[in-house]
């Protein structure tokens, strides 16, 4: 198909110019986008609650409108769902991307306007191209097809009114004319609800095309790739697709998976390039192929601010936008975007690297999480489900902590729990089919990832003996009332340090 590439290299110049243009003036790209958000959203119900009419700068709205969690936004996203037009953002609002929840929730339901869907996921998507093309003039990323594993989540309803579904799902839903032309799978097996039928349907329906790029969550990636090797008795997968060129991965931390996709895709050729998104937009593009570091996307209709982790606690925290902040400092990330999520809080923790262009690297969460697979189980979620799970066992827990046992090229992935006990459970496996059940009922996400263990099995329980922890926190000189056991981690670090101890 290179008619494919000469039509997309030609409006490929002119977007890379608007990029290297919002590179050299970053706060006036930013300043055009927060005007456009505020003047729009002016006659909505929110927009009136907080006189965005005569807001006249990005430091009153910050003074005026209060940071916003998901449960703060809730009832006006519950009532969008309902069929309420005009409340966040003008209009009607017929899509929400599903994502995991918070403590009182399962799931979190996202609203997509249609410039959130268009003017940002699929801008995202030109531009990633845009700039993997600009990297490898050579490519011939374009002569064969781009696989697409899709969401996990059946599109369902939402509220009476909308549809819900998680990103990948919506997207491909919408999916644009021209994009369908180099996609594989078609969208029925791409929106597939079981992720077993889909593994088997997309591997019969891609092993005998050109695929040359992918792109997703390295996790369910790994399942599909296993299964693809299974199915066709291949050593790697470049003996099933000779001309795969490129991943194109976010949604979690890929070091963890880098050797064993070495592995099953040999011979130094594969690129990876990573990408920072998430239901709530589209924020970075790793743009140069020998730096981890991610350039932050300023016009995808997202109006940036960042407060210094260190006082993101505090009452009323300094907010800088795009002109105010500092390289080597951990922020925490506020969004307001043409959804209607005002300085809504990501969660996300990030430093800049460069300040010219803004260069970014994802640093961690504001809480304690487990996201090695995309399940993002968070410590309330950790403390509801042990707090059954001893219930019902008569156990009692003296300290614990948890985190990833990682997949490798012949392994599924896992939870792995260091438990110290003031009371063993009357059974260990219950207690671990209590904790795994509780874990799924909380989190739609980790409740996906264990679906018939494709990609996570059940959690693995280890006991330890009393005083294992107080010996570990002494080691780091942390006892005493104002340090505390690291709960959960996106890596192995603290459970390596524990097993010292034993």
């Amino acid at each position: 198909m290179p008619y494919i590439s000469t039509i997309f290299n030609s409006v490929n110049s002119s977007r890379l110019k608007q990029i290297d243009h919002f590179k050299e003036y970053p706060a006036d790209t930013q300043g055009k986008v927060f005007s456009r958000l505020v003047e729009t959203a002016s006659e909505t119900e929110w927009g009136r609650k907080y006189d965005y009419s005569s807001l006249d700068s990005p430091k009153e709205f910050s003074k005026r409108v209060p940071l916003q969690t998901y449960e703060d936004l809730q009832p006006y996203i519950d009532r969008i769902g309902n069929g309420e037009a005009d409340l966040l953002w003008p209009g009607k609002i017929k899509w929400f991307a599903k994502s995991s929840g918070t403590t009182s929730s399962k799931s979190k339901f996202i609203p997509m306007s249609r410039e959130s869907l268009y003017e940002t996921q699929y801008r995202a998507v030109k531009d990633l191209l845009a700039i993997y093309i600009r990297n490898n003039p050579r490519t011939r990323i374009f002569l064969g097809k781009s696989l697409t594993l899709g969401g996990s989540h059946r599109i369902d309803q939402f509220g009476s009114r909308a549809l819900c579904g998680d990103l990948s799902a919506i997207m491909i839903e919408n999916t644009p004319l021209y994009a369908e032309i180099v996609r594989t799978p078609n969208k029925k097996i791409a929106l597939t609800d079981d992720f077993e039928k889909k593994l088997e349907l997309i591997t019969k329906a891609t092993v005998n095309r050109n695929v040359t790029s992918f792109s997703g969550t390295p996790s369910w990636y790994l399942s599909l790739i296993k299964y693809i090797l299974s199915y066709t008795g291949k050593s790697n997968l470049l003996e099933v697709w000779p001309n795969l060129e490129v991943f194109f991965h976010g949604g979690i931390n890929f070091n963890p998976y880098r050797e064993t996709y070495n592995q099953l895709i040999p011979g130094g050729r594969m690129q990876y390039m990573e990408t920072y998104n998430a239901s709530e937009g589209f924020f970075a593009i790793q743009e140069d192929p020998a730096s981890a570091d991610m350039l932050l996307m300023l016009d995808y209709g997202i109006y940036y601010e960042f407060i210094p982790a260190d006082r993101f606690r505090y009452p009323d925290p300094p907010a800088y936008n795009i002109a105010g902040v500092e390289k080597g400092i951990n922020y925490v990330m506020v969004i307001s975007t043409s959804s209607g999520l005002w300085r809504y809080i990501m969660g996300d923790t990030v430093v800049f690297t460069s300040l010219n262009p803004h260069r970014i690297r994802i640093t961690g969460r504001t809480k304690y999480f487990i996201n090695a697979f995309g399940e993002e189980v968070i410590k309330e979620n950790a403390e509801e489900a042990l707090s059954r799970a001893c219930l019902l066992t008569g156990a009692v827990i003296s300290e614990y902590t948890a985190g990833p046992v990682y997949m490798g090229t012949s392994s599924r992935g896992s939870h792995e729990w260091i438990i110290e006990f003031e009371k063993k459970p009357s059974d260990i496996g219950l207690f671990a089919n209590i904790l795994d059940e509780t874990l799924k009922s909380v989190n739609s996400d980790y409740e996906a990832k264990r679906y018939k263990d494709i990609n996570l099995v059940m959690p693995v329980i280890r006991c330890v003996p009393s005083g294992t922890f107080h010996k570990w926190m002494k080691s780091k000189n942390k006892l005493g009332g104002q340090n505390k056991v690291p709960r959960l981690s996106n890596g192995r670090e603290y459970i390596e340090e524990l097993y010292k101890f034993l």
